[in-house]
């Protein structure tokens, strides 16, 4: 399989259009590093026998091929899909950025064979033909699903402009013309393929917005807009130091897509296809979330339990509560996927769903406590995150003995080590890129408001109501 040198030197090589600071840039700048460096991590842990088992699945056609470009077949899939997510992110310290195009694979799995079912178009060939290309070429992609939506309370077709949606300007006989734009896209600009798909559910009238397809990210007339943020150590080297997040806002100004990558184009009656298509892949990417967000909350629970023993505090009571409410949060998030996993079925296209109802509850319960688990963190730390000394002054030879002498904590641990420990801390709660953290702890995969509708939609509420009734001895009407 592809080397992570190899996705790199690719990568490098791609034609600059990523935007930073208003300039062109190639990626190769030194602010797309930090998530580069990590897609090349997921490649090359593919004989580490810790990763080994979960990385490499077996695939007739190809032989060993990554489990970042496996459509799951069955539950232990799904299980393995999670696991592996929860350990990479305990390795990076964040987010690993390859989940987003697997989990919109396994939605185009599904959902272009029910489409060419339907509408006769070939979607589900074009599709097998460019999963091959993805499964031989370890390929590294990226999802992009928002649309920048304009009056939230007007329709795709309401829109005072119908570009807010991107959509279908133009079909020709060799493919379609898109407009518009997809914002909050995680790593797009340091991906080799973006996967565009509808964001909503759509009415009869918003056929034009059922459009979804892929293209190399350097691809003619589409641009990203980018926002890059790490972690950046100035005097020492550490695994926190190394992380980083890319956030893009992607135009599609009137890009052409050829048939071969067109897999929903928009045409007469497929609104309802593109609608599903949103809800599938919300639905994978928030199973992905039951294996990322636990990681992301043992790693607050880890900076929580160490601060507190460095601090002396461990053992006292009140620290002991905020530690085990942490590991209730992380292990009740990751019993969701496991349960969404056991319940899946598989589809017609013999692609394994998750439950909808177990993958939403454990989304929303990550997404709701994540402040709150910074809330615990900044209690046992205090104020030092936010007040801490630059790394200069620290280890300046004039002022440094002083601070590194006022710094200290328990005689057995070395003002160096609270130093680190502190300039971690001042990272997750303080930094550009722990406010962006936090956002997306909350919005990624889907804001809560979006998992209680799924929630609602999956649960039979009706039979609980039938139970209380039995129960307060109503009859049935």
């Amino acid at each position: 399989m592809k080397t992570g040198n190899e996705y790199l030197q690719k990568l490098y090589q791609m034609k600059p259009n990523v935007i930073i600071d208003g300039k062109k840039v190639k990626r190769d700048d030194p602010r797309l590093q930090a998530v580069a460096q990590i897609m090349a991590l997921t490649l090359d842990k593919v004989e580490d026998p810790e990763f080994k088992d979960l990385l490499n699945v077996e695939s007739q056609k190809f032989g060993t091929i990554s489990r970042f470009t496996n459509i799951h077949q069955s539950v232990d899939d799904l299980l393995k899909k999670q696991e592996l997510t929860r350990k990479l992110c305990r390795e990076t310290g964040g987010c690993v950025f390859r989940c987003m195009g697997i989990d919109a694979m396994n939605a185009l799995s599904i959902i272009t064979h029910r489409a060419e079912a339907m509408t006769g178009q070939p979607y589900n060939q074009r599709f097998l033909k460019y999963l091959d290309y993805w499964q031989e070429n370890n390929i590294v992609g990226s999802c992009a699903q928002t649309d920048p939506k304009g009056n939230r309370a007007l329709r795709p077709h309401e829109q005072a402009d119908p570009d807010l949606y991107l959509r279908v300007v133009e079909h020709r006989d060799d493919g379609i013309v898109v407009r518009g734009a997809k914002n909050h896209i995680t790593a797009a600009a340091v991906a080799e393929e973006i996967i565009v798909l509808p964001t909503r559910m759509l009415t009869p009238e918003e056929d034009q917005y059922a459009v979804a397809f892929a293209v190399p990210g350097d691809w003619d007339g589409v641009q990203l807009v980018t926002r890059a943020s790490s972690h950046k150590r100035e005097r020492f080297a550490c695994p926190m130091g190394e992380f980083g997040d890319v956030e893009n806002f992607i135009i599609f100004d009137d890009a052409f897509i050829p048939n071969d990558r067109v897999f929903l184009s928009g045409r007469k009656g497929e609104h309802a296809l593109g609608g599903f298509a949103a809800l599938l892949f919300a639905l994978y990417h928030r199973h992905s979330y039951t294996g990322c967000k636990p990681a992301s909350s043992e790693i607050i629970l880890g900076f929580s339990a160490l601060v507190s023993e460095y601090n002396g505090i461990e053992d006292k009571t009140h620290v002991q509560s905020k530690l085990a409410d942490l590991i209730s949060v992380s292990e009740l998030v990751y019993a969701a996927g496991i349960a969404a996993a056991h319940k899946a079925s598989k589809d017609e296209s013999g692609t394994m769903i998750p439950d909808a109802v177990f993958c939403n509850v454990g989304r929303k319960h990550a997404g709701k406590s994540y402040y709150h688990e910074l809330e615990i963190l900044s209690d046992l730390a205090g104020g030092l995150p936010a007040t801490l000394p630059h790394e200069e002054d620290f280890y300046d030879e004039s002022i440094g003995p002083l601070l590194q002498k006022y710094i200290k904590r328990k005689e057995d641990v070395s003002s160096e080590d609270v130093y680190k420990l502190y300039r971690a801390l001042s990272d997750i709660l303080c930094s550009s890129i722990g406010g962006v953290t936090a956002v997306a702890g909350l919005h990624g995969g889907g804001s809560p408001q979006m998992e209680d509708i799924a929630i609602l939609k999956g649960y039979d509420v009706e039979l609980r109501k039938r139970i209380a009734k039995h129960l307060a001895g109503i009859p049935e009407s």
